[in-house]
């Protein structure tokens, strides 16, 4: 063979070689072409969603999704003004809120909690409250540490000749919902006065911070202060909780297992939402414990965004309910995980 058809045959070799190095580097970039998705919403499941956030970056293709904890009102108004790719609430929409949904909506189960009465008040651990006398701190009726009514919670403990302050949230939220929604379940006058709601009529002038982290942050800061925040952010910020009374008149600590307990008996709808009333009064466990939602629509303009929703939705209601647990959330139950893929699969479009 002569030097230059030697020559030649290296020089088509290497093309092919370069050629097929090209094409191998664009079929991976392809491979790995990432889709967006915006939500914005509740606080109390942020961190889990910030985790699931880290994980499907790496699924191949990839999901870049961006999450805004801005509370769940928060997260209702900009799922309805289509500003978001999807919405997340501690308490799933109500019919009047669906209707004005251009889009329409599937919802999305994707974890439950306990929701933590966390109290600052040195040298009081343990804290006992009962089915009678929390409704009554929040409606105003107790106002001082030391109320007789506390103390009997509280045999030998010695609670100060201190005014209660209360810590709650000044956006409209999903907490504020399960925490009201089982107070107005435990107790008639709250129900009344307050009832359930994303934006309670607090009594009195407390003090408000805006989502889990600025109710954290009074809790933390404020002598004599007792408030509510999910579960999670009172462990990280090593605050005091207080054990609560159930129906069958056990002190509960808001852990992961009382909360499973609670949600043992939970029914779902056919859309996936459920009954508050009995969400907010279970027969067993830590009796503040809520579900949390995201909302989907049904009809995606952008390209891509529908098969990169189900896809995302997939992924939470399997691989990411393992997750659930070791951030101190509940899964949802796989009957449903199941039934929930079903329904996205055949409900979400998009071109």
């Amino acid at each position: 063979m002569s030097q230059s058809t030697t020559t030649i045959m290296r020089v088509v070799k290497a093309t092919v070689v370069s050629a097929g190095l090209t094409l191998g580097a664009v079929g991976g970039a392809i491979a790995q072409q990432s889709t967006t998705l915006n939500g914005a919403g509740a606080t109390f499941p942020e961190p889990l969603y910030q985790r699931y956030s880290a994980e499907l970056r790496k699924t191949n293709p990839p999901i870049q999704l961006n999450y805004q904890g801005i509370g769940s009102g928060g997260g209702v108004r900009q799922f309805t003004a289509g500003s978001v790719d999807f919405g997340a609430s501690d308490n799933a929409m109500t019919d009047e809120e669906i209707q004005k949904v251009k889009n329409g909506v599937v919802f999305v189960p994707t974890a439950g909690g306990p929701v933590a009465v966390v109290y600052n008040v040195p040298g009081v651990s343990n804290l006992k409250l009962s089915r009678q006398v929390l409704p009554a701190i929040f409606s105003g009726q107790i106002t001082n540490w030391n109320d007789p009514k506390i103390a009997a919670d509280n045999p030998g403990v010695n609670l100060p000749n201190q005014p209660i302050r209360l810590a709650v949230r000044a956006d409209a939220s999903g907490t504020s919902f399960i925490f009201s929604n089982a107070l107005s379940t435990m107790d008639s006058y709250f129900k009344g006065r307050i009832g359930a709601s994303r934006s309670p009529s607090w009594p009195g002038k407390p003090l408000s911070g805006k989502g889990n982290p600025g109710v954290t942050q009074i809790v933390q800061r404020t002598r004599g202060s007792i408030g509510y925040v999910e579960a999670s952010f009172a462990e990280q910020n090593k605050l005091q909780s207080a054990q609560v009374q159930n129906q069958k008149g056990e002190y509960v600590a808001p852990t992961l297992e009382a909360a499973n307990q609670a949600l043992e008996t939970v029914e779902f709808n056919p859309d996936f939402r459920v009954n508050y009333t009995k969400l907010g009064s279970p027969s067993t466990g830590y009796p503040i414990t809520g579900l949390t939602w995201i909302m989907v629509y049904k009809n995606y303009q952008q390209p891509g965004k529908a098969d990169a929703v189900k896809r995302m939705v997939q992924w939470m209601m399997t691989d990411g309910q393992k997750l659930n647990s070791e951030l101190g959330y509940t899964q949802i139950p796989s009957k449903v995980t199941s039934q929930v893929v079903q329904t996205v699969n055949s409900s979400v479009q998009g071109k």
